[in-house]
């Protein structure tokens, strides 16, 4: 089968650049927020519609653990938004994406994602929730939709914020992944007045957090050390993290800070975690994948064999996307969101012809709805499919689900070619599934190794 092709978000991305704009955090500056002709029910709409496409494009950790670390941290600081900057509609909720690059990003209505490296960089938990305080100063001021308004056309900057990414903290090459992904142009039309409103209320954020604000500037130096380019080039008309620094530092003094210290016991234990695990890539790397250049398919150096080896009696375990038994001489393809297995002879540029796929991306709460969106997807990027079953009662793992079966002729063996896609819903309701795919003539050989899988299902650590 021919591996999934995830649609490339690109061309505009509206960016909230964190290393943009002097710190003015004047002791309870008030702020207000800008001019906005749309209601926040498009702020809400613009954030669910696209999270979900961020995650099918980026490479979502799934680490339960460090998640719900993230998460507390920003529904800490998001309890600490001033009274007049709430609303109710807006969902703000926390994903970590295996990316190295030193980055957060949001979208309008509170969908948030932290890099990584960001979290790897971080010196102590005051310094990871400065950044967030920051994006979360973004959606909460509205500026997404507030900058549609000030541009004037809804068609133009609409789309762009349809697919926006969020900041990025530094500039350089780091800087530049982002931009890489088109969104150059647009950064540099975004408003120093919003980047000063983020940094203000981020302070104030803060601070009622129990944060110490100089935090945010120590983060700066943090950043300066690590990214060996100095400051931003790519945003010229933006002063460097020195001078920035040493504003933040001084505003910094006027603000209260609230008597409740940083867990940065728990911030060691779940940096360590994610240092422990296998490097992670750039955001230039996954979008050179995502754009069909090297690594775009992690099967593309196989060879494709008539004679392909039967699934070997014993198993081993595979820990990474999620977890599972897989045959001991399957080998492991990971790509953003999902992980491809197989034999030798069975992977190729053009995917697998016999082996298993998994992957795990946040649900909607419709799982027949989610399940049928999938289908689609592998229909759509597979066209000699087609769908033989409606969806019937499965268990994937302990999650219960539905299996629906596939079949056509594979263009790669020329054979019938049986796939059978199980979909279901974790224990965090991310959407799951796992699907087979084997030669119709094969399949009595394969479903023992299958079976061994679907019991031994899960996701999280």
């Amino acid at each position: 089968m021919q591996r999934t092709i995830k649609k490339h978000l690109a061309a505009y991305l509206a960016i909230f650049a964190i290393a943009a704009a002097p710190f003015t955090a004047f002791a309870q500056t008030r702020i207000e927020r800008p001019k906005n002709k749309y209601k926040v029910s498009d702020d809400v709409k613009l954030g669910d519609d696209n999270a979900r496409k961020i995650e099918q494009q980026f490479p979502i950790l799934n680490d339960r653990e460090a998640t719900r670390y993230v998460s507390q941290v920003g529904e800490r600081l998001v309890a600490a938004i001033p009274q007049q900057f709430r609303e109710p509609a807006f969902d703000y909720r926390f994903e970590i994406v295996n990316a190295s690059d030193i980055n957060a990003f949001a979208l309008p209505g509170g969908p948030m994602f932290v890099n990584r490296g960001m979290i790897e960089a971080a010196k102590n938990e005051g310094e990871m929730a400065g950044v967030m305080a920051h994006e979360i100063s973004h959606v909460a001021l509205r500026h997404a939709t507030a900058q549609a308004t000030k541009q004037g056309s809804i068609g133009n900057q609409l789309g762009v914020i349809g697919l926006i990414l969020g900041g990025a903290i530094l500039g350089g090459e780091a800087g530049a992944q982002l931009g890489a992904l088109g969104a150059t142009a647009w950064m540099t039309k975004y408003s120093r007045e919003y980047e000063t409103q983020a940094d203000t209320l981020g302070a104030q954020i803060m601070a009622q957090a129990g944060y110490d604000p100089r935090d945010l500037a120590n983060m700066f130096r943090t950043i300066q050390a690590q990214s060996k380019g100095g400051a931003p080039e790519w945003l010229s008309s933006h002063p460097d993290p020195g001078n920035r620094y040493e504003k933040i530092m001084r505003e910094a003094e006027m603000l209260n800070v609230n008597p409740r210290p940083s867990n940065d016991r728990e911030f060691r234990r779940v940096q360590e975690r994610l240092r422990a695990l296998p490097p992670a890539r750039t955001m230039a790397e996954i979008e050179k994948g995502a754009q069909g250049g090297a690594g775009a398919n992690p099967t593309a150096g196989g060879v494709y064999s008539s004679r392909v080896p039967y699934p070997s009696r014993t198993s081993r375990r595979y820990s990474g996307l999620a977890e599972v038994s897989i045959p001991s001489n399957w080998k492991a393809f990971e790509s953003n969101g999902s992980v491809q297995f197989a034999p030798e002879g069975a992977y190729g540029k053009d995917g697998i012809t016999r082996g298993a796929m998994i992957g795990v991306f946040r649900g909607n709460g419709d799982l027949s709805r989610d399940a049928q969106a999938y289908i689609n997807q592998v229909l759509d990027s597979n066209n000699y499919l087609r769908q033989q079953t409606r969806f019937r009662d499965a268990y994937l793992g302990n999650y219960r689900g539905y299996v629906t079966t596939l079949s056509g002729q594979s263009p790669i063996t020329r054979a019938t070619e049986s796939v059978a896609v199980y979909t279901a819903y974790d224990d965090n309701n991310n959407f799951v599934y796992l699907v087979t795919v084997v030669p119709s003539s094969e399949a009595s050989r394969y479903s023992a190794a299958f079976n061994r899988m679907l019991s031994t299902f899960q996701t999280g650590r």
